[in-house]
This record gives structure tokens, C-alpha cells and sequence, in this order.
């Protein structure tokens, strides 16, 4: 066709309006067509300018360009579609992104007037300017495509950015919708985040503002990431990035290679949850799903919930080239994967199968760092985690800020303490109630004291008084002075089993002698050995129930009802 004949789309005006300016909710995703696009012509570099006043941005490539046929026969031919004849790459090899050919119209969401150049090694620029606020017109009148050529280019405001272009294509947006405008300060993480390929391939360069985008400007994210687990056999230099970092601070990360067959990708996670909140308050980083590099799926956590407090952790990036082949199973707005297709469906029961496995290594590296895990994890009991979490929060105190030999030597001292710490603490927890409960029968019971009891309460007493006035204390130390809160379980026991002599199957006195020794260790913060560990368990399972069934059933004891 001639030069000087006006472009035209080839589909429906209205339909144009329902398949693009209304079908695309994330800039992420209008951004990404325009790089994908850029990908798909052998592109080596991208450039993104943002205008000063954040009213406009600009998109320009160093791809292999559009001749005028190009630009309408292709660009402009709605569903258009790079595949056909069954093409699969680029003349440069590159899988194609682009599918269906009506991503395009994604360029239409953002802004109200967007230009676009093209041109290759033998053409000169050709192209168009799209004003929506004329479109509207144009379909509300119900004008055909023919009715509606595209407006003229002002190839001067593009001359900054045709200066040395030799070939590719460029676009400008102009008039931002004000969702846009809120991306620009996190747009360098946007692309980090969602255009892979980009870092992974080094063919291929994004700049934002004449500045290469790097994994390092994610670097706030890395920061607050403490453990990782990597998928397969993947190269990225995020990851390197983080594998670095922790191996310089080996004991506040953790690391872990996964298998799954045809699936690749990394899974990390924060500190706090609060760090996946890096672009707005309204978004957040979670495990997002590529395919060919490209983004297909944000955050699938949704599509296979845990319901573990680990998901508000977790981030990352799964790659599974597999759902792109014959079968076109993305959604028209190019933002989602068709939830029913079977192979997605498949796909993701087998992650979550490993996204379990990960949860579980969470929960017990929280725990080993020292942190709170998974409550809903019942691999523990809920009392054992309770004590862990006292012992978390104690410990922190003691935690070196200063990195030296010394520091390192007490940071392994604390260390050591927590599986004692954390079994002495449920320990004690149980000890403390059980012996005041049954104080507290004794008391309601009128239960007397034998004389073997008066002489251990007032022996206690003595002792009491002699290291007080050796502290110069003054003041009451025990809450109620009666002589019941100066014996240990193995005296109150006696007390309640020497008025019932029926109840041969279930004596308290018997565990309560077993009890005694280890509870005295206990009680003076001794660590206890691994066989007595063992031992306490039990009998302190054995009180408790006993100490349950005394309250619950009411026996009558020493003639008390």
C-alpha cells in the first residue's frame, strides 16, 4: 500500500473498545505488552522515559521495526497473531511471547493518546497517533473502522528519541490515568519484579531513565528475606544475589533445593510480611507464575490456599514453560491463566504439594531462628510452641548487634539454651498450675496439715526468713504466707491421698515422688538429662490428669465432701 494512505483498524470500533480499553487492569500488564512486543522483535535493548511531570511516558525498542504493511496488515489487524503457520520463535530464536494478537490493546488502557513510530533497516518511520477522546466519538457515532484513521504522528516531539535510532519502534503515552502516575515510583521494582526475562537473558536489556534495571533494585527486598528455597536447576541473579548474602550470615538464613520436574523458579521469604508491601498499599510481592519469561499469573497462592500464616511470608517467581504449547489456555486480558484448563490444574496440585513441604520448613526454621512459626502447625504441641515463643522473646534480649568472636561465642551459648529452655519452661508452666490447683483443693477440702507437712512448711519458713534478712528484703515475698505455699508436690500430694484410702489405681503421691527431683532441677534452672527429660514427660502427663480427675470428680478426702 502507499505511504500517504491512512491506516485503519480491521475489527469492529465497539468491539475494539470492549476487547482493549476496559479489559486490562494492571499497568504491569500494559507495560508488558509493549516489552513483550519488543521481545518478540529481536529487540536487544528497551528504553523507558518517564515525562518529568508524570503525564507521559515513552517505550522505545532497537527491535527489528514495521514497514507501513507491517503497521496495518500486522499491528493493526486486531488478532493478528505471530504463530500463525505454526511459528513458534523469532528469527533470532526467541520464543514468542505475544499469542493472540490482541495484547495491543492493553496501549489503550493507560492514557488518553498514545503515538506509535515504527521503523526497519530499509524504511522510513511509519505509524499513527490514537486520541481516545476521539474514538469515544467515533464509536458512539458507530463509524466504521474505515470512517476512523488514525491521526497524523507530531514526529517532533519524538525527535529526542529518534536521534541515532537506526530501527525498532516507539511509543508514547500521553495524558497517564492517575493508577499510572502512582506506579512511577515504583516502576524500576515493577520491572525487576515482572519482567524475568529481561535479567535472565543478558541479550536482552530494560533501561528506565537511561539507567539498567538489575536485580539490585530490588535490593530492598532482599534485605528482608531470610530463607529461600530454589526449584530445579535456576539461574537468576536475584538469587545469586541472596545466596551471597546469606553466606555471609550463615546463621540468620537458611537454604534449600527443591525438586519438581519441568517446573523451575525460586520461593523466599520475609522477615515481616509488611516487606512484600513494596510498591502500593493496595499491592503486595507474592509467587507469581511465567511463562517463557513472561508473566502470567500474579500471586497463584490464591488458586491453592494453605490457609498457613506462612503464605504472608512467601514470595516468589515459578516458571513452568509447559502451559504454553498448542493449546491457548491465557485469558483475553492476557493477565490470568484459565483457571479450569486441566494442565494448569494439574500444575498446580503438584506445586502445592511442594508449597506444603515448604510451609512445614518455615515453620520449623522460625523456630530455630529463634522467631514465631506456624501455630496452626500441629507437629507440636500448642503448650511446647508457647514456651519456645517465652523462650524467643527472652533470648532476644541477650542477642549480640556487634559482629565479633566473643559475640558469636555468647549468640552460640543462647543458642545451646533453647530445646532446655523451651522443655524447662512447659515444664514449669505445668508444674506451677497443677501444684496451685491443688492447693487449692486442699484448702477448699479443709484438708489439715500431718505433722510431717508442719515441720517441712516451717522448716521452709526459717530457711525464707534467714535469706531475707542475709538480702536485707524486707518486704513479703510470697503473695499468701500460709504454710500450703511453702510445700512442693510431693507433701501436697501426701495430703490428699492420706484421707482416701480407696483410691489405690490413681494415688497422686505415687507420681509426685517420681516428680520430685526433676521438678527441684527445674525449679533451679538445671538442665535435665535426655533420660529425665523422658521421665518428666511422663509423670508430669500422669499429674496432670490425676490433678484433673481430683478437681473434675470431687472424691471425698479425709471426710470432706
Amino acid at each position: 500500500m502507499g505511504s500517504n494512505e491512512p491506516f485503519t483498524f480491521e475489527i469492529s470500533l465497539s468491539v475494539l473498545d470492549h476487547l482493549g480499553r476496559h479489559l486490562y487492569r494492571s499497568f504491569a500488564t500494559v507495560l508488558g505488552e509493549a516489552i513483550s512486543n519488543s521481545w518478540d522483535a529481536d529487540a536487544g535493548k528497551v528504553w523507558i522515559y518517564l515525562d518529568p511531570d508524570k503525564n507521559g511516558f515513552w517505550i522505545k525498542d532497537d527491535g527489528s521495526g514495521m514497514t507501513a504493511d507491517d503497521f496495518q496488515n500486522k499491528f493493526l489487524k486486531i488478532g493478528y497473531s505471530k504463530r500463525k503457520g505454526g511459528k513458534s520463535h523469532s528469527k533470532k530464536g526467541r520464543p514468542f511471547i505475544g499469542r493472540k494478537g490482541i495484547g495491543k490493546l492493553a496501549l489503550l488502557s493507560c492514557a488518553e493518546r498514545i503515538s506509535v513510530i515504527s521503523k526497519t533497516k530499509d524504511s522510513d518511520y511509519v505509524g499513527g497517533t490514537i486520541d481516545n477522546p476521539t474514538l469515544d466519538e467515533a464509536i458512539t457515532e458507530d463509524l466504521t473502522p474505515q470512517q476512523y484513521p488514525l491521526l497524523d504522528v507530531d514526529m517532533a516531539a519524538f525527535a529526542k528519541h529518534t536521534r541515532g535510532h537506526r530501527y525498532g519502534t516507539i511509543i508514547r503515552f500521553e495524558k497517564l490515568k492517575d493508577g499510572v502516575k502512582r506506579s512511577f515510583e515504583f516502576l524500576s521494582k515493577i520491572v525487576a519484579l515482572y519482567f524475568r526475562f529481561s535479567l535472565l537473558d543478558p541479550s536482552f536489556e530494560i533501561f528506565l531513565n537511561g539507567e539498567k534495571i538489575t536485580h539490585e533494585h530490588l535490593s530492598s527486598l532482599a534485605e528482608n528475606t531470610e530463607f529461600l528455597w530454589k526449584i530445579g536447576d535456576y539461574k537468576d541473579p536475584y538469587v545469586r544475589a541472596l545466596e551471597r548474602a546469606f553466606a555471609k550470615e550463615p546463621k540468620k538464613h537458611e537454604t534449600k533445593r527443591i525438586k519438581l520436574a519441568g517446573i523451575t523458579g525460586f520461593i523466599a521469604s520475609v522477615e515481616k510480611p509488611s516487606s512484600l508491601k513494596i510498591m502500593t498499599t493496595e499491592e503486595r510481592v507474592g509467587i507469581d507464575l511465567f511463562v517463557n519469561g513472561r508473566l502470567r499469573e500474579r500471586d497463584i497462592l490464591k488458586h491453592i490456599p494453605t490457609a498457613r500464616i506462612a503464605e504472608n511470608y512467601l514470595y516468589g517467581q515459578i516458571h513452568f514453560d509447559g502451559l504454553d504449547d498448542s493449546e491457548d489456555r491465557f485469558t483475553s486480558s492476557r493477565e490470568n491463566i484459565v483457571a479450569d484448563d486441566p494442565k494448569y490444574q494439574r500444575f498446580l496440585e503438584r506445586f502445592r504439594k511442594a508449597l506444603l513441604k515448604i510451609v512445614e520448613d518455615w515453620d520449623d526454621w522460625r523456630r530455630k531462628h529463634r522467631k514465631d512459626g506456624d501455630p496452626e502447625n500441629e507437629s507440636i504441641s500448642k503448650t511446647e510452641r508457647a514456651s519456645a515463643g517465652l523462650y524467643n522473646a527472652v533470648a532476644k534480649e541477650y542477642e549480640s548487634t556487634k559482629i565479633t568472636k566473643k559475640a558469636d561465642k555468647v549468640d552460640g551459648w543462647v543458642d545451646d539454651l533453647g530445646g532446655d529452655a523451651t522443655f524447662n519452661f512447659e515444664s514449669y508452666a505445668e508444674c506451677f498450675i497443677s501444684e496451685n490447683l491443688v492447693r487449692k483443693y486442699i484448702e477448699d477440702k479443709r484438708i489439715p496439715l500431718t505433722p510431717e507437712a508442719q515441720t517441712e512448711a516451717d522448716t521452709r519458713k526459717q530457711n525464707e526468713a534467714m535469706n531475707k534478712s542475709k538480702g536485707n528484703i524486707s518486704i513479703d515475698v510470697r503473695k499468701t504466707g500460709n504454710d500450703l505455699s511453702y510445700l512442693s508436690m510431693d507433701f501436697l500430694a501426701h495430703l490428699v491421698d492420706a484421707g482416701d484410702k480407696t483410691r489405690r489405681d490413681a494415688r497422686l503421691i505415687r507420681d509426685a515422688d517420681e516428680f520430685k527431683p526433676m521438678r527441684d532441677a527445674v525449679a533451679h534452672t538445671a538442665l535435665l538429662t535426655d533420660a529425665a527429660k523422658k521421665k518428666l514427660v511422663t509423670v508430669r502427663e500422669n499429674i496432670k490428669g490425676r490433678v484433673k480427675t481430683l478437681l473434675l470428680i470431687g472424691r471425698k478426702v479425709g471426710g470432706q465432701p
